[in-house]
């Protein structure tokens, strides 16, 4: 069935087009564009975007979806549920699963389930086996049964050697490293971010330069290698600082955050709040304020949600005990939004970061509205105000520290391969 979309207000990056069209999406592709009125239906679906925002479908470069392994925190169905509520019709699953997705079968496990998905899955693959930091994975294995990407996260690859090595072979694949970037013992089994807060708490504090250290190092490693770094859920200032110097000095390396971390800082863990429990922790205003001009200056290339479901009982233990993270599929786009309210960022640079630049960084063929392309598209309802309740949310798990806030600009619609 044919589909048109009309007089929508058109955002698309990738193509520099910021203005009122048309779109008429075929055969699961995006037929053509054009003035508003100038396509003719033809008895296609009507959608009337008046008022509207029309996007390329937005892309989660960090999800857990939890499947195999852990399927009474999320499955993929669920998940990918969650990602088009969310206004998120391609995201990419990070490997610590049971078993690790560090083999060929995990992975085509992980895409067979996907076959049948509300959204595209991208499988990204462990950088060493079991993601024990010993041995690297069967790179070459992963990227044939088709990982875009290569990481260990939530864990970091503690030795430096093997971590060369993987950015050295991820170049015969053109890969993306992604780094958890974390010093084990600097971080010494802390909670949250180590500060005045952890001391009053009483709470076992990680310090920003764990943080820090790794990500040094591993820009250092990429420039003594030439490959492709992606420095995961950026969260200090210090680690902006050192991607903005590396960028300039043309070292291959890109970055992403989360909206927890430039939404929220370590005051949220007050009260042994464990929905405010994360790694990285959540930091300071001074973390938060760095992190708003690296996404303003480009130094943050990418927004993702590092969406990490967790069972209402686990969530609801003591806080040292709690496991590290929140959902934020459904939650995202909202708080990005509010970026653009106060300035941040342009609506078009918010767009870029949800979805061109994912696109460019993964290297898939996603992230635009040309003609030709998949017809991925987000519609987004940016005079919409709601409540975000977590018992409403598609997503198996309920665990976020954004319940009962007030957010402007929705998305309505999402369509995935002109199915919505």
């Amino acid at each position: 069935m044919n589909i048109l979309i009309n007089n929508g207000h058109i955002i698309d990056p990738a193509n520099k087009v910021d203005e009122k069209l048309d779109i008429l999406l075929s055969g699961g592709k995006i037929a053509r564009l054009g003035k508003p009125g100038s396509i003719s239906a033809n008895g296609a679906h009507v959608i009337d975007a008046t008022g509207k925002l029309v996007v390329p479908g937005l892309i989660d470069m960090h999800v857990h979806l939890r499947e195999p392994g852990f399927e009474y925190k999320e499955t993929i169905a669920t998940g990918t549920a969650a990602a088009k509520a969310g206004g998120f019709t391609s995201v990419c699953c990070m490997p610590n699963t049971n078993p690790i997705n560090d083999n060929r079968s995990v992975t085509e496990f992980i895409l067979s389930q996907a076959r049948s998905a509300a959204a595209r899955v991208y499988p990204i693959g462990a950088i060493t086996k079991g993601s024990k930091g010993e041995e690297l994975a069967e790179m070459a294995e992963l990227h044939s049964a088709g990982c875009r990407a290569i990481s260990d996260d939530g864990k970091p690859v503690a030795n430096a050697a093997i971590m060369r090595r993987a950015l050295e072979y991820s170049k015969i694949f053109d890969m993306l490293v992604i780094s958890h970037c974390e010093d084990s013992a600097l971080a010494a089994k802390g909670v949250m971010n180590e500060g005045i807060v952890s001391t009053e708490l009483g709470l076992r504090g990680i310090p920003r330069a764990a943080e820090d250290v790794i990500t040094s190092r591993d820009i250092s490693l990429a420039e003594l290698s030439g490959g492709r770094l992606y420095i995961a859920h950026v969260s200090t200032a210090g680690a902006v600082r050192m991607i903005r110097d590396a960028k300039s000095r043309g070292v291959k390396v890109t970055a992403e955050t989360c909206p927890h971390y430039f939404s929220l800082t370590e005051e949220a863990v007050r009260g042994y709040n464990t929905m405010a429990k994360m790694n990285p922790p959540l930091r300071t205003s001074d973390d938060v304020a760095a992190l708003k001009e690296g996404l303003k200056d480009g130094t943050i290339d990418v927004i993702v949600t590092d969406h990490a479901p967790h069972a209402a009982d686990e969530k609801s233990g003591e806080f040292d005990y709690a496991p590290f993270g929140i959902v934020g599929l459904e939650t995202s786009l909202g708080l990005t939004l509010k970026l653009v309210e106060e300035g941040v960022l342009s609506l078009v640079d918010a767009i870029r970061k949800l979805s061109a630049q994912p696109a460019a960084i993964l290297r898939i063929d996603k992230g635009t509205l040309s003609a030709g392309s998949d017809a991925d598209i987000t519609i987004i309802d940016l005079s919409e105000e709601w409540v975000v309740d977590s018992s409403c949310f598609k997503s198996k798990s309920k665990n976020t520290p954004f319940n009962g806030w007030k957010l402007k600009g929705r998305a309505v619609q999402t369509i995935v391969g002109g199915k919505s």
